[in-house]
Parts: C-alpha cells; structure tokens; sequence
C-alpha cells in the first residue's frame, strides 16, 4: 500500500459470470423455474480503493440483485481482514439487476465463488494506486419513471464522481449513482445480464478511455423508461403471462425490444453524463470518511386475519403465500408482535459529497427527502447497500400497500428475517438519521 499526506486511489474489476449459469437460479421474478440459460452479458464486481495517510477503505460495485446482509457481511469481514481495517470502511454496493444467480441457492455456491474473485479484484487494486483528485457533478436522470402511478416524484439526479491522476490529470474513473431499477429485462428473460448498467459502463469507457463504476439510487418505486411492449403485462399477471406460448418469430421480436431498449436507456445516461463531466474540476482531498451507524427499527406481525387478507390479495398477482401465512400464525401463537431489524447505515464522503446506503429497497421520495432535510444536493442516497432486506416504503406508499409494500414478503420473507415491510414511520426517522450525521461528517452540526 502507499503512505502519504496525499490521497491514493486504485481500482480493480473482475468477471464474476458464472461458469456453469445453468447450474444457477435466476433471482427477481416470482416464477415457477428461475434456472439460468445461457449469458447475454458477463457480470461484473468493480472495487474502488481509497488510501489517505489516515484512512484505507474500499466501495465494491457489484452486478447482483443484492447478496443476503449475513453474506454480505462475510464478504466485508474477510475484505477487512486482507486489508488491515475494519467492516464498516467496506461498502458493498449491488446494481439490483434482476438477470443475476441467487447467491443463497445452492449451498451459497455462487456466493462463494463470487467472494473468491472478489477478494483477488481487491489484492489487484491495491497494487494499482495512484495519488488522486476528485470532485462530484450531478447529470439529469432522465430513464427513471415512477412505477408506483399516482407519485410524479424521482430524484432528478445522476450522481457524477470524477477522479483524477493528481500528477497527470488524466481521469482515471467515473463514479456514477443512477435511480432506475436494472429489471430492463423482464421476467421472460432467462439469459445472465448486467442489465441496461453494463452496457452504460462500456459507453462511457469508450467516451473517456477510463473505468466506470455505477451505485444503485433509492429505485424501489424506479423503473426504467425504456423497456419491451408487454414488460407491464409481464408484471401484473405473471401467471397468465408464463402460460402464453409464442412462435419463434414472436420471441426474436420482443428480445430486439429488450436489446433496444437496454441501448436505449444506456444512450441517454451515457449523453447526460458527457453534458457534465468536463464542467466537473477535480480537487486536492480534504475530506475523506467511510463510516456506519447501526439504528434498530421495528415492523409489526400482523394477526392472523389481516395475513389472511393479505394472502387473498396477493393472488391477484398470481403470490401464493401459504408458507408465509404459517409463518405468522406461528408468530401469534408465541406472542410476538413485532420483529426487529438492526439496520446499518453507511456513509462515503468524499470532500463536500458522498454516497449514503441501507439495506433496502427505498422507494425514490426518501432521498429527495434527504436532500431537502440537508438542503445538500450532493448526498447521495441509496439502497441495495451491504445487502437486502426488502421494500422501503414512504408513510404514503406504506398506506397504499400492494406488491412493493405487501405482496414480495409473501415470497422473500425468509431473506429478510422479518414478515412484514418496516413500520410506516420508518423512513421519516431514518431520514432524520441520515441527514444529522451526514452534517456532523461534514462538521455542520450546531
């Protein structure tokens, strides 16, 4: 490692495709059979590494849907044990995108053979530091679309980190965080994919001859704007969807659309980004943090009646949730009300700007919250961050209920450790969190 009152970065990517994909379950649409066949585009774990003469710490990019937090977990703890520092200066960072294997299946095979590669990409970019300058821009999000209906509200901004050589100038890498859930691909795709993030990443590659690394925004409600004809159909009625049978024309047809409309969504964060990027003047480091807050929430166990209710309106979405359901009885017949969750909040702060993450899948208002509460347009909030546990509704959409708040515990409760989303005042008190220690990070505090 280098030593320095300078700050160095380096940066390491590694394929992490794997090498038998039928061997793996697809994770994302709730479908009968979910193995893998075949691999439209390779999958991805990008590690950016930081060195200060204080501070060493890594963001991991990873093309995933999100690893449990237990495995995540792992993987951090093993990473700071290689690197001599402790858990909370590893952020791991998924794209959520829904053409990926499910680490947890299989014995946790594919989770074991992505950690291995994983930590090799960590041996590497420590061997590839450089003294660097950075500063943050923000381009205009213009794919996202609020998938919830009646809400026009998306958090407008793409996050633009540009780092620098500090001797040469030459830039070196784009840190991008974009809100638009990476489900391009929809639930008749079978083929392993980074989804539109990938393709995004080769475009500015090409612009700037440089790596770029992309996070994941507050893409709960998020959906991308461009997508194949029947994408809505696909997702209201799965099971009427999985029974229709198309001719062999008809399939090409609507994978030209997929194809399409992955390039699509690419081309347009790749033209508002390059808006911005020579506007962005990197900056000797004068700040340079990673830290956690750990905050215990609470969702409630419902009766048994309520769950049951629940259970009948899932099945308009072809939700079976007989598993589930047992689940709660036995809750109520042991007297617990409520289940805890200790959630980890993690912050990188970058000089005046940073990324901040849960492990969750917050729906988009809760950022634009953030940014408001902060009066800071440069606090980036996200989700899919050191794992996922689940939909993170508004009070609002909480009300509302449906698949985002309801109906997906039915089928990932056992992921989350929890049978209901959490309670309703939930992202009000963590965007009080956030914002109070973003302020204190950045010596604001009264």
């Amino acid at each position: 490692m280098k030593s320095s009152t300078s700050s160095w970065a380096g940066f390491a990517e590694i394929d992490i495709t794997p090498e038998k994909p039928d061997e793996n379950q697809l994770i994302g649409f709730n479908r009968p059979d979910s193995r893998a066949r075949g691999i439209l585009h390779p999958l991805k774990a990008q590690v950016l590494m930081f060195q200060s003469d204080v501070k060493i710490c890594c963001l991991i990019a990873v093309d995933s849907i999100g690893f449990s937090t237990e495995l995540t977990d792992q993987l951090r703890d093993g990473i700071a044990e290689q690197i001599n520092t402790s858990r909370e200066n590893i952020m791991v960072c998924f794209s959520h995108t829904h053409s990926a294997p499910n680490a947890a299946s299989n014995g946790a095979a594919y989770f074991k053979f992505a950690q291995h590669k994983i930590e090799k990409a960590v041996k590497e970019a420590s061997l590839t530091m450089f003294p660097m300058k950075a500063a943050w821009g923000i381009a205009e999000n213009t794919i996202g679309v609020n998938r919830r209906g009646e809400s026009v509200s998306i958090d407008k901004r793409i996050g633009v980190l540009k780092i620098t050589d500090a001797v040469t100038n030459k830039i070196k890498l784009l840190l991008l965080r974009v809100t638009a859930h990476a489900n391009v691909l929809t639930s008749d795709n079978y083929l392993i994919s980074s989804d539109y993030f990938g393709l995004t990443r080769d475009l500015l590659e090409k612009e700037y001859n440089c790596k770029v690394l992309m996070t994941q925004g507050a893409a709960g409600n998020v959906r991308s704007k461009y997508r194949q004809k029947n994408a809505d159909f696909l997702e209201e009625h799965p099971l009427e969807a999985s029974e229709i049978t198309l001719d062999t024309k008809a399939k090409h047809a609507i994978f030209d659309e997929s194809i399409a409309a992955l390039n699509r969504n690419a081309g347009e964060i790749h033209k508002a980004v390059i808006s911005v990027v020579d506007k962005i003047h990197p900056t000797i480091i004068y700040r340079l943090t990673m830290s956690s807050d750990i905050h215990t929430f609470l969702a409630d166990v419902p009766p048994v009646n309520r769950a049951q209710e629940i259970v009948s309106e899932a099945l308009s979405a072809g939700i079976g949730g007989k598993d589930w359901l047992e689940e709660v009885k036995e809750l109520n017949v042991n007297g617990i009300k409520s289940q805890e969750s200790r959630k980890e909040i993690q912050f990188l702060c970058l000089n005046n700007g940073g990324l901040c993450g849960v492990a969750d899948e917050p729906m988009c208002e809760i950022a634009i919250d953030i940014q408001e509460k902060a009066n800071d347009s440069l606090i980036f909030f996200g989700g899919y961050t050191n794992g996922y546990e689940g939909y993170l509704p508004t009070a609002d959409e909480y009300d509302k209920g449906g698949y985002e708040v309801l109906w997906s515990n039915l089928i990932y409760y056992k992921y989350y450790n929890r049978v209901m989303p959490l309670n309703r005042d939930t992202s009000e008190n963590l965007a009080g969190i956030v914002v109070k220690k973003w302020k204190e990070i950045l010596g604001e505090t009264e």
